[in-house]
């Protein structure tokens, strides 16, 4: 009996689309993958929904994102080791040298540190103060979903993820977003195998018991939808 399937987490319909097509034979079982929708309301009610079955036995958010830090280009990858919200809530996530370190072996630029979770897009001054303050990336959703799990499954493994789209040289505003964008999106599809094999880590060191669950009932390993 396997842990249960990892329930994958993102925004928007092309991170979806990105992610459904990557390489999930090394899933332990189909995988779920979620749109939560953009911004934190959004994606907290939707957690909060999908966090009702104690069946998933792990979760990543995944998706694309800016980074704060300077030197990072379109297409790296930053994993978050704590992710921060704007009233000053902090969650740890303590497997992600795991997750960046199995992007690395697949060819990926990984790097690990702080998101921040904002409500607004960050641009010009205000990014280059969250990186005074620690972060190395900034999206809108991570922290909303960590509050949630952390008040449904505080024990489910989790990982975060962002490809980076923008950079501080480059904001989304420029010309340059389109080829950066599609950088970030062959990026996130090449993530998948890194994601199962993250899942396989927590399943054979799992940070907490495992929740009750049923093996899902069918054989491959495509990813389902959850509705």
């Amino acid at each position: 009996m396997t842990a249960g399937p990892l329930l994958v987490l993102c925004a928007l319909g092309p991170e979806l689309w990105a992610l459904r097509g990557g390489d999930w034979t090394g899933a332990t079982e189909p995988p779920v993958l979620a749109r939560t929708g953009m911004g934190r309301r959004r994606a907290g009610r939707s957690v909060a929904r999908l966090l009702a079955d104690d069946g998933y036995g792990a979760l990543v958010v995944a998706g694309f994102g800016a980074s704060v830090a300077p030197g990072v280009r379109p297409g790296e990858v930053i994993v978050a080791d704590a992710v921060r919200d704007g009233e000053g809530r902090r969650f740890e996530l303590d497997s992600a040298p795991v997750l960046a370190e199995e992007l690395r072996s697949r060819g990926l630029a990984a790097h690990t540190g702080l998101h921040h979770t904002a409500d607004h897009v960050v641009r010009g001054a205000e990014r280059a103060a969250l990186h005074a303050s620690g972060a190395l990336a900034v999206d809108m959703e991570a922290a909303a979903v960590l509050a949630a799990r952390a008040e449904r499954r505080p024990g489910l493994p989790t990982a975060v993820l962002r490809i980076v789209v923008d950079t501080p040289e480059r904001e989304l505003i420029r010309p340059g977003t389109l080829p950066a964008g599609v950088r970030a999106w062959r990026s996130l599809r090449a993530a998948v195998p890194a994601l199962t094999a993250w899942h396989r880590h927590t399943i054979a060191v799992p940070a907490s018991a495992p929740a009750p669950h049923q093996p899902h009932p069918q054989p491959s390993t495509l990813p389902q939808e959850a509705s």
